[in-house]
């Protein structure tokens, strides 16, 4: 090994020292620090052990400090080569994989790196490399996520008049209730959970692919649920069947949640066992029926699946008694969390003015 590197001398250990406790950056400080005790006549090595590095580090600092003072001994982290592509084409690149290809013309249904990178060399004459290209989306603020299905018939329009006219909507179905109503907005689904069972994501090691139990039996139940996400509260019942009978249950295990002198909306799709004439609807209770196919704008949803990625999935049920038990437990644990429920559910379409 070489000889020492001579150290600068216009700098004393303390004055090193007074920099280190000064600074900001604990990487200046602690290198700071070994080449303080250098100079207090510290072998190298120990210095070293000091800022946490070995002997060839310190030298390399050394080298920085002797050019550049306290200075020098801050990382410089180099932005690498620029990009291949201009900032307007990059802008462009996004608006190509947000839009999604057509296909007709690319033969693909999806995106994927290899189809991209395609694109980029025909489009700006950029070649990438494939795992390039995903770094490239993870810039542009892309992720790889599953899509949420929808309707084909849904109306993207009719989705909206409802969120716009929701003031006007609950104006208009609580226009006989007396002033000064405290009134509380419920969202209700139901969903079914059973043998044949999910499974849901989780993490592994890079080039493994676990395993979990997978049934095949067709046992199930219908958990009920709704929410009322500015008070953080549920009500639910775990039930056999999903009809009529099992709807006015609910309805009426509702009724006992909602606050006393309150009156509740509660805001539901259209199901047939939710819109028929034979529900005996209670007095502190109105319903608003959702447009048809629109089951993003019940928060309900994200309920159900919350409720499957955490407790519900990679399992498997010995029968019916053990859906209802894990689907009671589940929902416990939910209603144990009561700004899980508010972080959830609160729709700023349909909570304007209100405060979780």
């Amino acid at each position: 090994m070489g000889s020492a590197v001579k150290l600068r001398n216009d700098y004393s250990a303390g004055e090193l020292r007074r920099l280190a406790r000064a600074s900001k950056d604990v990487r200046q400080s602690s290198r700071l620090l070994s080449i303080a005790a250098v100079l207090d006549g510290m072998s190298r090595a120990d210095a070293a052990r000091i800022g946490g590095m070995d002997r060839q580090t310190l030298r390399d600092w050394v080298h920085r400090f002797n050019t550049a003072g306290p200075v020098g001994l801050v990382d410089q982290w180099s932005s690498g080569p620029p990009s291949r592509l201009s900032a307007e084409q990059r802008s462009e690149l996004a608006a190509i994989v947000e839009k999604g290809p057509d296909r007709a013309i690319d033969g693909v249904v999806r995106w994927r790196r290899v189809d991209l990178r395609r694109v980029i060399k025909e489009r700006f004459g950029v070649d990438y490399d494939t795992r390039y290209v995903g770094k490239l989306l993870h810039r542009l603020g892309f992720s790889h996520i599953s899509a949420r299905p929808q309707h084909p018939a849904q109306d993207a329009q009719i989705v909206e008049a409802f969120k716009k006219n929701w003031p006007r909507t609950l104006k208009a179905h609580l226009c006989d209730l007396p002033p000064r109503t405290k009134v509380e907005l419920w969202f209700q689904d139901e969903a079914r959970i059973g043998q044949k069972n999910g499974i849901v994501r989780q993490w592994a090691r890079c080039g493994t692919r676990p395993r979990q139990p997978a049934d095949q039996r067709y046992q199930s139940a219908y958990l009920f649920g709704a929410i009322c996400p500015a008070r953080g509260v549920g009500a639910a019942l775990a039930l056999p069947f999903a009809d009529t009978e099992a709807m006015q249950l609910h309805i009426d295990e509702i009724s006992r949640h909602v606050e006393k002198g309150a009156h509740a909306v509660l805001v539901m799709d259209r199901a047939g066992w939710h819109t028929t004439a034979n529900l005996n609807m209670p007095e502190n209770i109105t319903p608003i029926f959702l447009p048809s196919r629109a089951p993003e704008l019940n928060p309900v949803e994200n309920i159900w699946q919350f409720l499957r990625q955490n407790w519900l999935s990679n399992r498997v049920f010995d029968g019916y008694d053990d859906i209802i038990d894990a689907a009671c437990k589940a929902w416990r644990k939910l209603l144990a969390s009561p700004e899980t429920i508010t972080s959830i559910g609160m729709r700023e379409w349909a909570h304007v003015g209100q405060t979780p």
